[in-house]
Order: C-alpha cells, then structure tokens, then sequence
C-alpha cells in the first residue's frame, strides 16, 4: 500500500510503499491486551519482603518465667512488640516477571501498527528537521500537521536538535525505531513514522 509522505513544513514529500506484512495485518483486541499487559506488568519493580517474626535472628527460649517476674506472659524476643523483633504482617516479596511468547510480542506491534493505518492516524514524513533545535518553531511545524498527542519514532537515533526542541512539548513523545513498542502507540493519538524509521521497522520483522 502506498502513503503519502509529508514535511513537517505539511508540505506533500512524494510516497512510501508500506509492507502488507507490517501495517496491512488484522488487529485483534485479545492479542493488544495481551502484549500491553505484559509491558505494563514488566514495568513493576520487585517488592523487597519484610523480616517477620521467623526470619529475625534472635533466640527462641523463652526469657522470663510465666508467673511471678512482674511482667506480661512473653514467649520470646522475636515477637514483633520488641526492638528487633520481626515484623508483624510485613511485605511479602512479589515478583512481577511474566513471560510472553517473542512471536506474540511482534505479532502485537505489527497489529498496533496496522491498527493506527487503518484508523488514519499514520502519518509518515520525510525527515525530522528542528530549525536549531527551536521548540516554539517545532510546535507551528507540527500544527501544521494537524496532531494531537503525537508519538514520533525515527530511525536509528533521533536527531539531538530536534529531541531538544520537542523536550518541552508535553503532547509529544521521541522515540528512536528500536524503542516502538505496542503501549506507546496506543496511548498516542497520531503515530509520525520518518521514512527511516519505516525502514527500520520493516527490516525488523522481515530480518
């Protein structure tokens, strides 16, 4: 399928053939829950676990006779009443380490892809120039465009002028085309490919 490409300056930049493979593949609603589960679910730290009264190391004998010494009924130091005692209903340690078949991960960026294509939420252009790295210039470019929360991948590296410019723009995200992932391209109203990118993202799922 062919798309047009466009500057940011939403000038027409000729056109790009797009892979049926990549962005010409039915989404299903189960396999995107699928993969941004995953991604949410791997973004979780490991909790650390609290020492309960069995983990602290301190004697188990009981350290006070049970009638007579003037004080209550304790069995030992470990009870969690005590300084060093363990604690009582403590954080257990939960691991959030899914796993996720590699196959299902890619099927679920190429129907992510696809699904923005379909949608017309796919804009593809030329290059990402930033008149000197300038955010106020970057900002009437992509009005220009027509976008709302936009996410924009580019090719191998994203350009340090204008990462810089689009820094302070809180509706748009950078990404290079190693980093495009299912989560962030649903989350975005309009996905921007630059032609390398398209190119980088092909190659990765037909390598």
């Amino acid at each position: 399928m062919r798309v047009t490409v466009q500057s940011l300056g939403a000038s027409e930049a000729g056109e790009i053939e797009l892979n049926e493979a990549v962005f010409g593949v039915e989404p299903r609603a189960d396999i995107l829950h699928r993969v941004v589960t995953w991604q949410l679910e791997k973004r979780r730290g490991t909790a650390r676990g609290t020492r309960e009264r069995s983990d602290v190391a301190r004697s188990g004998k009981k350290f006070g006779r049970q009638k007579g010494g003037g004080t209550a009924r304790h069995g030992d130091r470990r009870a969690p009443i005590f300084v060093g005692g363990g604690k009582a209903h403590g954080a257990r340690v939960r691991d959030f380490d899914p796993s996720l078949n590699k196959k299902v991960r890619a099927l679920g960026l190429r129907m992510a892809l696809s699904s923005k294509l379909r949608d017309e939420k796919l804009v593809v252009v030329d290059a990402l120039d930033a008149a000197e790295g300038k955010t106020k210039a970057l900002r009437g470019q992509l009005d220009a465009l027509g976008l709302g929360r936009a996410l924009v991948i580019d090719g191998e590296a994203v350009g340090e002028s204008f990462a810089r410019a689009a820094r302070n723009l809180p509706s748009v995200d950078v990404l290079p085309a190693i980093g495009a992932n299912v989560y962030d391209i649903l989350k975005a109203d309009t996905l921007v490919l630059t032609r390398a990118a398209v190119e980088r993202l092909e190659a990765r799922f037909n390598g």
